[in-house]
């Protein structure tokens, strides 16, 4: 079964889930509930996670929190298995009670933290639970719009801060109650890896930063799919390949620029002088002249190698 990669570094804002085993509840009271919120203030005495928001469902729950000391996986080992056993030994049975991993998406705050919020306060009302947010008492909603006190351990001032309002929860009320009124797209559709919520500027970088050094590792596919090769890698190492030949290793670097590197258009056409259009133009003109030519074909099978994709 492959493994989902894990992201950490100081600072890292994550949306965390975890579901129960076989889809069953991993919350059946009141008291299951309150037990849960116990490990989170825990998490956040002990290993100093910045929770910013929570909402607790039947048989699963989602988290909005952030790591100064880069330690997710220490943090939902105290979460997940404080609870894990609670949850046994009170009702007297063994095993796991969520399934396999929990699910962790590295996310680019500026861009994304907002809404990720608001995905996360609706998910009862998409699931029927409740007409209105704030009728679910287990979520940091009502924390949010004033209508409860936040405990010590919740984070409000970076999501409420996006909110230049007077009044940033009124604000943050209205923008929740504008995806009730007309459909809003999931911001989790546009996780990458799926790993990365962010735009390719991030992406790239976190890659840059964190990916750099790792090998693919086949039960690891993330890795893969995130570690491209950038810009000046590529140009640099067909440049050493082809050597003389301009016109071609010009070509030949838009192609795997375009294809590989996760580039934007915009920025490969800034590097080469050319439009958005002109680049995927050249690099379909490369792919099928690759087609064609057995010894273009075997010349972008080197270089495919030597960039290890």
């Amino acid at each position: 079964m492959a493994r989902p990669l894990r992201i950490e570094y100081p600072g890292a804002l994550y949306h965390v889930t975890s579901r129960g085993n076989e889809q069953k509840d991993v919350f059946k009271n009141r008291k299951d509930r309150e037990q849960f919120l116990s490990y989170l203030e825990s998490a956040a005495e002990r290993y100093g996670v910045v929770i910013h928001a929570w909402c607790l469902m039947s048989n699963h729950y989602h988290l909005l929190l952030e790591t100064p000391d880069g330690n997710l996986s220490q943090i939902m080992r105290h979460i997940n298995g404080a609870y894990t056993t609670y949850f046994n030994v009170k009702r007297k049975r063994a095993g796991h009670l969520f399934q396999g991993r929990y699910k962790a998406i590295l996310v680019d705050a500026d861009a994304y933290v907002a809404e990720l919020s608001r995905y996360m306060h609706l998910n009862p009302v998409r699931a029927g639970m409740v007409k209105q947010p704030e009728e679910h008492a287990w979520s940091s909603y009502r924390q949010y719009v004033g209508l409860a006190e936040p405990p010590v351990w919740i984070t409000t001032s970076l999501i409420l801060g996006y909110f230049n309002a007077k009044d940033a929860k009124n604000a943050y009320q209205e923008f929740v109650n504008l995806a009730l009124e007309q459909e809003i797209a999931n911001p989790l559709q546009k996780v990458v890896a799926p790993t990365i919520l962010g735009d390719s500027n991030f992406v790239r970088e976190i890659s840059r930063q964190h990916l750099a050094e790792k090998q693919p590792d086949r039960n690891v596919p993330a890795v893969k799919r995130l570690s491209r090769p950038t810009l000046e890698k590529i140009i640099s190492v067909i440049e050493n390949e082809i050597g003389a030949q301009e016109s071609l290793s010009r070509n030949v670097s838009i192609y795997f620029c375009h294809r590989y590197s996760g580039a934007r258009l915009r920025e490969i056409g800034e590097h080469f002088g050319l439009s958005d259009a002109a680049v995927s133009q050249a690099s379909r003109r490369m792919r099928v002249s690759s087609e064609k030519d057995t010894a273009v074909r075997e010349l972008l099978k080197n270089i495919s190698k030597l960039l290890g994709l």
